[in-house]
């Protein structure tokens, strides 16, 4: 339900925005185009430099292409003025990891923190403390995802607030700069009421709210997906937290969100055949940190790396026979694809492979992932890698490659990559109190909260 409610908005951002793309093909028709995938494009360099080049180059999307009046990220490259709400929560993320890798200055980091916080907290729209999925990045105004959504997103504010608690761990100095941040951070994250999304004190929350329409999209947020987040920061609010009758009934539905059933000889503890799409296993854990992270039903590390290695091995067997696909070209999520956007996955596949889909598993699968790094940079970079990294996605089956950049996949390419080299995004989300104090509310044991 989930996915298919997505997939609608989703195509139509893609008729309001257009998606930028660009298809090869060989000058004789009669001769098919063929990508070279023998040949290394660029020369061969450490693993520890490959990851650090691809972490240095992708931030520049959050750091160059940020809009200039609120620093907040541009939802993809011909966004104009408008900024994303989760996308820009998953920016701030990155900007520890740029002043730890010395892409920038911890000044300069803190400068733009400044910007972002106080744009957020004195010049956007908020409802009921709660965010919209698009902003306009110079006014702060309501840009609508669609018709009705044109109010409040509380899964794109967990995202949102997500980055911001990241980034008030991580400007903890006792100066007056850093101070007044954690300041500006504390108002904007104490302000969202997550327990009025639960619409008439039902044990659930509600995902979108309209000052025109109410709560008439009526889309409950239910696991699983990738919206757990959404329930850990509702539980951990020190002024509107949620019960843990709530995440039971609302989010586990009463233990409905799990599966059991193996795929390719994997067990997959929680949600729908084959795993569904990869973000699954990313947007939520960038802050979270699923190591030995378990309550009642199941062991999360346990969950996303056998979700990503279910995905790896249905690209290997690739049943549908698309040209490309191997165990080191492979990953399948939500991306562009030749004529819109899809929710990739092994039960609606397109031929379409995503980078951020391997890369951002790199905590659960370091080798998989390595090889399909290698591959993407060395033997597709000419047609791949670009000014803020990897390009969206690419089908070598239909010789397509996107020339679009998406916030939200290139982010967590950033956070997820430095998860597995150092954990700092976990370390530093995991370590705000408040965080601790909600998990164990709803249940959870993990050796980042005793």
């Amino acid at each position: 339900m989930i996915l298919r409610f997505r997939d609608i908005l989703l195509f139509w951002v893609l008729v309001w925005f257009g998606v930028s793309c660009k298809t090869e093909s060989d000058p004789n028709p009669a001769a098919p185009a063929k990508v070279d995938t023998t040949t290394n494009k660029f020369p061969i360099i450490s693993d520890e430099a490959l990851l650090t080049l691809v972490q240095q180059q992708t931030f520049k999307y959050f750091w160059d292409f940020a809009h200039p009046v609120s620093g907040l990220a541009r939802e993809r490259n011909t966004s104009g003025d408008v900024v994303t709400s989760g996308g820009s929560g998953f920016g701030m993320m990155t900007i520890p990891i740029a002043v730890e890798r010395k892409f920038i200055t911890r000044a300069q980091g803190l400068e733009r923190m400044q910007k972002i916080a106080g744009f957020l907290k004195s010049n956007t729209q908020k409802f009921h403390g709660a965010f919209p999925h698009w902003l306009n990045g110079a006014t702060g105004a309501v840009v609508p995802f669609s018709e009705k959504d044109n109010g409040a997103d509380l899964v794109e504010t967990a995202f949102l607030v997500q980055g911001l608690l990241t980034a008030r761990q991580y400007f903890n100095a006792n100066t007056p700069a850093e101070t007044a941040l954690r300041a500006d951070i504390n108002a904007i994250w104490e302000g969202v009421e997550w327990d009025w999304f639960q619409k008439d004190k039902e044990n659930v929350l509600y995902w979108h709210w309209s000052p025109n329409f109410g709560w008439e999209m009526n889309h409950q947020i239910r696991g699983w997906n990738e919206c757990l987040i959404t329930y850990a920061l509702a539980a951990s609010s020190p002024t509107h937290g949620i019960s843990k009758a709530v995440y039971d009934n609302g989010w586990a539905r009463s233990g409905d969100l799990k599966n059991g059933n193996s795929y390719y000889g994997i067990n997959l503890p929680l949600g729908e055949a084959y795993g569904g799409p990869l973000f699954f296993s990313h947007y939520s854990f960038l802050g979270l940190n699923p190591t030995g992270l378990t309550d009642q039903y199941t062991d999360y590390f346990t969950q996303n790396k056998n979700h990503t290695l279910i995905n790896y091995n249905y690209c290997i067997a690739n049943p549908q026979g698309f040209e490309g696909y191997s165990d080191q070209c492979w990953g399948l999520t939500a991306s562009d694809i030749p004529d819109g956007y899809n929710a990739n996955s092994p039960t609606n596949d397109k031929g379409v492979i995503t980078p951020t889909a391997a890369l951002s598993a790199f905590p659960y699968t370091p080798a998989e992932s390595m090889k399909a790094l290698k591959f993407f940079y060395y033997k597709l970079g000419d047609k791949l890698w670009g000014e803020y990294g990897f390009h969206d996605a690419f089908s070598i089956d239909q010789f397509w490659f996107a020339d679009s950049y998406l916030a939200i996949d290139q982010g967590p390419i950033v956070i997820m990559i430095e998860n597995h080299r150092s954990g700092l995004p976990w370390n530093l989300f995991m370590s705000a109190p408040e965080v601790k104090i909600g998990l164990k509310k709803l249940g959870f044991s993990s050796p980042n909260i005793n």
